[in-house]
């Protein structure tokens, strides 16, 4: 029982640590951060429709009452990754991470809108934190400086991050996890594909590889190990195991691409990292 266990949680632990490759592979790519994402939707969907059509796995849509909010929640989520890229390109990897990390506290306060359930007034405090380590990661808060921009486009990619996953909790417990990445990536997809027209694609044959290890390692094997391992814990549990995203990816950057945060940025993390811990352990009370 004690082995299952050891095993599940090294199991979370390995899809987290998959995921956090986006932060070194979204900075290291040398193209635009749209036609990065499309490329990345596109191997991500080939790979997720093999993996369910080996797996016999129901593709059907239920209702038609879910196209248009699986529609809704994809271009959210296409928003998402490439603002996500364009916070690592004009900062660096630990700061574009943990701005992405203040997801789950905006999850907080928009659940009582999307939900209908009571707000609790600790996501008030809880804010608060955050507002303050976001305060002490920018240097300087002007649109001239890349880093404060690159922490509003992380912004703005946690809050489209965390209302793509308040409109998909309502569907989730009616789709395999698999499947719901799989029609993700197919709304990205043809999202994004205008984008091969106007933007430059002469990156493409030498950052191939990478792109490859984005869609398959990141997203097609990373994602669905998480979606495997939230049978065996809860919401909670696996919040608090994968807010250590931000720190995997950091020591990836160290290692890959030479990134050496600064002291604010482990006081600001730290401060962000904590308000997802306490909220995590708050509502599994």
């Amino acid at each position: 029982m004690q082995s299952n266990h050891t095993k599940n949680i090294l199991g979370l632990l390995l899809a987290t640590f998959f995921i956090s490759t986006s932060g070194v592979l979204g900075k290291f790519i040398e193209m635009p951060s749209e036609i990065i994402i499309w490329f990345r939707s596109f191997f991500a969907m080939l790979f997720l429709g093999v993996f369910c059509a080996y797996k016999k796995l129901n593709f059907k849509v239920k209702s038609k009452k879910h196209v248009k909010p699986f529609i809704i929640a994809g271009v959210f989520m296409a928003v998402h990754w490439v603002t996500y890229f364009y916070a690592l390109k004009l900062s660096n990897v630990a700061i574009g991470m943990l701005s992405l990390y203040t997801f789950p506290v905006m999850i907080a306060f928009l659940e009582p809108v999307f939900l209908k359930v009571k707000f609790n007034p600790i996501y008030i405090v809880l804010g608060i934190l955050v507002l303050l380590g976001l305060y002490v990661l920018s240097p300087n808060f002007t649109f001239e400086n890349s880093t404060f921009k690159g922490i509003i486009f992380g912004l703005v990619s946690a809050l489209c991050y965390a209302i793509r996953i308040l409109i998909l909790k309502q569907y989730v417990h009616q789709y395999n996890g698999v499947v719901l990445m799989f029609y993700q990536t197919i709304i990205i997809t043809i999202c994004l594909f205008p984008t091969l027209f106007f933007m430059d694609i002469s990156g493409v044959k030498t950052q191939l590889p990478y792109i490859l290890l984005l869609a398959l390692i990141t997203t097609a094997i990373g994602h669905s190990l998480m979606v495997y391992s939230l049978q065996f814990f809860s919401a909670s549990t696996t919040s608090i195991i994968s807010s250590v995203q931000p720190i995997f990816g950091i020591i990836l950057a160290f290692f890959f691409l030479r990134e050496i945060p600064n002291i604010n940025t482990y006081i600001g993390g730290s401060l962000i990292l904590a308000t997802v811990v306490i909220e995590s352990i708050r509502s599994k009370n």
